[in-house]
């Protein structure tokens, strides 16, 4: 049967876990943070779990009335501890190529602090169209109807409700903290192992074929 070929997409990325492994940074920030304000913050638990707001996370370990300047201080301690022990993962770079390469846009999507999610991305030469920061789950629909994005690529249960608050194709990465099966509970329309298998979904998907789920190569 002839298949159709869908318009050049607008797509979406979430940044941690999906584009960059920032867990060896984070960890990094979150022991400086707690030389600094002198309060314990078990970092390696907290990098297990990244994705949803800074501020969900240091609630774990500081008082409500004290969060707002912490995270202040985060922020502004980042950039020196955070950037430089961050890496690309795997397929990021070819991930956001293949959009590229099919005459379409790329956008990332993030509940990170914007300028932060910047230099992450500059440091790492992925130049997306768009970064727009400090979305997080539903809220990310809002930049991804701005840019009429066709599908939003995440590694966390909030990213697939972005993109379906979005009306956007969810594409969902196990590169993360939540499990492929817990992606997929969650609605993910195809669930890759990692961004590895992006472009020839992308592929695939612009030839019509759905969701190609049937790419057993590609299935997380």
């Amino acid at each position: 049967m002839a298949s159709t070929t869908r318009p050049a997409p607008t797509v979406g990325f979430d940044l941690d876990m999906t584009l960059i492994d920032s867990r060896p940074g984070i960890r990094a920030c979150y022991l400086e943070l707690s030389a600094r304000t002198g309060t314990y913050v078990d970092a390696d638990l907290a990098v297990t779990r990244l994705g949803p707001p800074l501020a969900e996370e240091l609630a774990n370990w500081f008082p409500a009335g004290e969060i707002e300047a912490v995270a202040d201080l985060y922020r502004e301690i980042y950039p020196v501890y955070a950037i430089e022990p961050t890496l690309a993962l795997p397929g990021a770079r070819e991930a956001v190529a293949a959009v590229r390469e099919a005459g379409g846009r790329a956008i990332v999507v993030t509940a990170k602090y914007e300028p932060n999610a910047k230099l992450h991305l500059a440091h790492l030469g992925i130049e997306p169209d768009a970064v727009i920061g400090g979305l997080w789950a539903e809220q990310k629909a809002v930049a991804l109807r701005e840019h009429d994005a066709d599908v939003y690529v995440g590694d966390h249960v909030g990213d697939v409700r972005g993109a379906r608050a979005a009306g956007a194709r969810s594409v969902a990465v196990a590169s993360g903290p939540c499990a492929a099966e817990e992606l997929r509970a969650a609605g993910a329309d195809v669930v890759l192992a990692d961004l590895t298998a992006f472009p020839r979904w992308l592929a695939a998907y612009r030839d019509g074929e759905g969701d190609t789920e049937g790419l057993d190569a590609a299935r997380a």
